[in-house]
């Protein structure tokens, strides 16, 4: 019985986030379609992008957290990326992930218990998952590529803790609109040496010995282990270059039907 349960346990944890209850993204991937069923998407598409914009406008500078689901609580990784979350909140960032649990959760998990502001967004869930308990404030999309551009939008800096496929993608989508100019000196952050080396190793031995980068998109990130050296890395690369000072966050527009919590 208690082999089920874990077996369940972790079946639920790794697909966390990878499924919807929402069948709307799915029917928009699948090709061509009417022209009011087209019309109908586009719609919900403008929608669900102007309420990410009036959830997320009064959060704050933010740093984005991206990790896997499946590093829980006792894992060396959750610890790391616990300090890290502390960290931040204690310079004044809020911390935003995708707001699962693994490392999500530990990123979440610090900032709260440092006193900062803790979000989390995903695509809706089904009912049996739910968001993990350290959050001030949860924000869920239909579209997950609107869920992507939300945690680019308002984030400041990224941190790429240890993780899988989704973790991966959002590290190369961050470092492909750097090295294209579409954000420019926003820092990106690998945390992890060792995890990370072989992914590394494609980049040196492989994609820029064969011309595919340049020797100055490796610049575009640092790799680290020391949460201390990456957030003081996210401070001095973010609170100067875009002149982030310390004050009271702007207040919601009664008129708008805007709410700021």
């Amino acid at each position: 019985m208690g082999i089920k349960t874990l077996s369940r346990r972790f079946i639920t944890r790794s697909l966390w986030g990878k499924k919807s209850r929402d069948p709307h993204e799915g029917v928009f991937l699948q090709g061509p379609h009417s022209r009011w069923k087209e019309f109908q998407q586009l719609v919900r598409i403008f929608l669900e992008t102007l309420r990410g914009f009036r959830a997320l406008h009064f959060t704050g500078p933010c740093v984005t957290v991206f990790g896997s689901a499946r590093f829980t609580e006792g894992h060396p990784y959750y610890h790391l990326t616990r300090q890290v979350g502390s960290k931040l909140a204690k310079v004044g960032f809020t911390v935003i992930t995708g707001g699962g649990p693994g490392l999500m959760e530990a990123a979440n998990r610090g900032a709260k218990e440092a006193g900062g502001r803790s979000l989390g967004c995903n695509i809706t869930l089904p009912k049996e998952q739910k968001p993990n308990p350290y959050l001030d404030k949860w924000v869920e999309f239909r579209y997950f590529f609107i869920r992507k551009l939300m945690l680019a939008k308002y984030s400041y800096a990224f941190i790429a803790m240890p993780g899988g496929f989704g973790t991966a993608d959002e590290f190369f989508e961050i470092a492909t609109l750097l090295q294209t100019g579409k954000i420019e000196d926003f820092p990106l952050v690998l945390m992890g040496k060792e995890y990370w080396a072989p992914l590394l190793g494609l980049f040196k031995d492989s994609m820029l010995k064969r011309g595919a980068i340049d020797t100055l998109d490796l610049d575009l990130f640092i790799v680290t282990d020391s949460p201390e050296e990456a957030v003081s890395y996210i401070k001095k690369n973010t609170i100067q270059q875009f002149g982030l000072t310390y004050r009271a966050a702007p207040k919601p527009n009664a008129l708008l039907l805007e709410r700021g919590d």
